[in-house]
């Protein structure tokens, strides 16, 4: 009797293992995905225009096969591609600073490039280490040489922007110096991490953050003939006369037609190059430049063959980051860490490629409000899936956290990304989206503004106390940008709409009436000097 008693209770122990073990586990905290917490890959670039990923061209305006990423393409083959992910401050260390912290410039305190990043405060990477990731960060840091990066078991960080070749690095605070080319380095440090230094007991986060390809483009050697011969088309607004804006689109300083200098044009070659390097290089550019010096362009012809050389060179630096990834996808898949690593590609904010005649970023207009993301999680986001909700880099950090199951402090000021990841828009997404630029004055003159967007209409305030204008947008009919309606009867609705939606944003977001002093931000001397640039140039689009 007590052996049959003794069977029923195990059989009804293993029906109920069995129960267990069948039926899917609720998500909770601890588990986001219902299973063993995801590895967290952060590909990141600077500069990288979505323009020039082969994958978004479906959606570009000029629609202007540029290029052929197949690596970056094969991630949103496999996940979601984002379409509206906007930035918050379109220049490369404040996007640095609001992804660490998930929270707007003016509430991080890192406005524009020079400032100091406070890495005592809360970031996401710290918040990690507390539930159990491993951190690394690899490449491109750029939020200062005075304090190592925070939050991170293992970093080895360019030295500020750092050069193309031979770039000396900082190993956890301790210099040391590579040689090659940076983008292979840094994917080569990448897969030493990934292969020989991570714990394999512990879920990681991994930041691949590359310099490329950002100003001076210079081409690996692999890469530095690609394009010869072939010519890029040229966007429909490369000679943008900016007659339908106002004062800053006229009198910024990030034309091709002025501002690009021989270093750009690569006149003259890199720094501290290599005997084997610099033959290499001399080999691939003399002949060209010789060229260049024979024909004695002007006018629109000099503008046209500076368009070439900038965009082949721009295009040569992708490819050797499309390849690399492919070297660490590739890498994923041999280890079968592909399964359970959650894949994110972005950039710190677009890029002109030639449109309005520009390089360069900083403004809200859309090629460099805009920013690349895609994100592949096998078995979690559907292939080939196409997201149009306006996302952010103000989101990454929660993100990454509700991908640990880690709780989201209610000081972020933005939200996680993962309901969309599963199709699941949540009913109080953001319908608008708040931009802000400081660095003025500041490199290439872009006067600070800030704005509203819903993707269809935009509305931009440049709020100088010598330059006070607005700028309305309607996408839809002008999706060049190419006139302002702001004032415009026909448009009078939608102008106090986006107005009154400006100031609901700022009471919000808790933006001060107030940017910060103009000495936090520069200098008066500089500032002086960069307005008397900009009546200049006032003056010449005058005459």
């Amino acid at each position: 009797m007590l052996r049959h008693r003794f069977t029923l209770e195990t059989l009804l122990a293993l029906w109920i293992a069995a129960t267990v073990i069948c039926c899917p586990r609720s998500i909770d905290a601890a588990s986001p995905a219902g299973g063993e917490r995801p590895n967290i890959l952060f590909v990141f670039c600077d500069d990288h225009a979505y323009q020039a990923i082969s994958a978004y061209r479906p959606i570009c305006p000029h629609n202007i096969p540029l290029n052929y990423t197949p690596h970056i393409d094969r991630l949103a083959h496999e996940g979601m591609r984002f379409d509206n992910c906007y930035v918050t401050n379109s220049i490369c260390g404040p996007a640095r600073a609001v992804i660490q912290t998930g929270k707007y410039s003016h509430k991080n305190g890192f406005c524009c490039n020079g400032n100091r990043f406070d890495g005592t405060q809360q970031t996401f990477p710290k918040l990690l280490q507390k539930v159990g990731y491993q951190t690394a960060v690899v490449g491109k840091w750029h939020l200062g040489e005075h304090m190592p990066p925070q939050g991170f078991d293992y970093a080895e960080v360019l030295i500020g922007q750092g050069p193309y070749y031979n770039p000396p690095m900082l190993r956890n605070g301790e210099r040391v110096e590579h040689t090659g080319y940076t983008t292979d380095i840094i994917t080569d440090l990448t897969l030493q991490w990934l292969e020989k230094k991570r714990d394999p007991a512990k879920p990681f986060l991994l930041m691949y953050q590359h310099k490329a390809p950002h100003r001076r483009w210079d081409p690996g050697p692999k890469y530095l003939t690609k394009y010869d011969d072939i010519a890029i088309p040229e966007p429909a607004t490369l000679f943008d006369d900016y007659q339908g804006r106002g004062t800053p689109a006229k009198t910024q300083d990030m034309s091709i037609a002025r501002t690009m200098d021989d270093q750009d044009l690569k006149m003259v070659p890199p720094p501290k190059l290599t005997p084997e390097q610099q033959h290499t290089w001399e080999a691939a550019y003399e002949p060209k430049n010789e060229a260049f010096r024979q024909a004695k362009l002007e006018g629109r012809d000099l503008v046209r063959w500076k368009y070439q050389r900038y965009m082949k060179d721009y295009l040569r630096c992708i490819a050797s980051v499309d390849e690399n990834l492919g070297r660490v996808l590739d890498y994923l898949d041999r280890t079968g860490l592909v399964d359970n690593t959650v894949v994110i590609y972005t950039s710190d904010q677009g890029f002109y490629l030639g449109e309005h005649g520009w390089f360069d970023k900083r403004w809200m207009y859309e090629e460099t409000l805009r920013t690349p993301l895609i994100v592949r999680w096998p078995k979690r986001i559907h292939a080939r899936s196409v997201n149009k909700d306006i996302v952010s880099n103000v989101d990454f950090a929660e993100t990454f956290l509700d991908l640990a199951g880690a709780e989201v402090p209610g000081d972020m000021q933005g939200r996680s990304l993962v309901p969309l990841m599963h199709g699941q828009t949540p009913s109080d997404w953001r319908k608008t989206f708040y931009y802000q630029y400081f660095e003025f004055p500041g490199p290439h003159d872009v006067r600070r503004h800030c704005g509203v967007t819903d993707g269809r209409y935009k509305l931009i305030h440049f709020y100088e106390p010598d330059v006070k204008e607005w700028e309305l947008y309607d996408l839809q009919s002008d999706p060049y940008e190419l006139t302002s309606v702001y004032g415009h009867p026909m448009y009078g609705k939608e102008q106090a709409r986006m107005e009154k939606e400006l100031e609901r944003l700022k009471k919000e977001l808790e933006v001060p009436d107030e940017d910060p002093p103009q000495s936090y931000l520069g200098g008066m001397e500089r500032y002086r000097k960069a307005v008397e640039r900009i009546h200049q140039r006032r003056k010449e689009f005058e005459k």
